[in-house]
């Protein structure tokens, strides 16, 4: 099953599924938290193992959308990261913070995305819960041709069990 977290840019999407999901041992996958700097940061669900996402650095190796810089490094670890955790199948949710203007032009997390939507479309026991801007939720159920799935909201997150 697939749950699309839907809200608009900073109303406390994540933070809602950091809150969600920090006694629970069923669920792993990344959040994209604020550090104390403002920086945003990958945070591996279960491990709570972080690495660096945003960056200041003026290099070849970064992607830039909007005024943020990003460290192309952190998405393919990000990818690799989600791909390992759904193939060892051992959490009933999987997140992904989140899928954005990046994902639909095939970078960001667009690899693991792509690759993961479909295999949990159709899988009734294992949920896939993705973090969409509201004004681009159209375009991310086109884009990744999502047909079954459910809104979910801050406020009725409480009521996964």
């Amino acid at each position: 099953m697939i749950y699309i977290l839907r809200g608009a840019v900073r109303t406390g999407k994540t933070t809602a599924l950091l809150e969600w999901c920090k006694n629970r041992d069923d669920v792993d996958g990344l959040l994209c938290p604020d550090n104390a700097q403002g920086k945003r940061y990958f945070l591996e669900v279960k491990s709570k193992n972080e690495f660096e996402l945003e960056t200041e650095l003026e290099t070849e190796s970064i992607i830039e959308i909007g005024n943020f810089k990003f460290l192309k490094s952190a998405f393919e670890k990000a990818n690799t990261y989600l791909l390992a955790v759904a193939s060892k199948n051992e959490s009933q949710y999987l997140i992904i913070d989140e899928l954005g203007k990046l994902e639909l032009k095939g970078e960001g997390l667009y690899l693991s995305a792509e690759r993961l939507i479909p295999n949990y479309e159709t899988n009734e026991n294992k949920h896939l819960i993705l973090v969409v801007r509201d004004y681009l939720l159209e375009a991310v159920l086109t884009h990744y041709s999502i047909e079954k799935y459910r809104i979910l909201t801050k406020v009725n997150l409480e009521t996964l069990n």
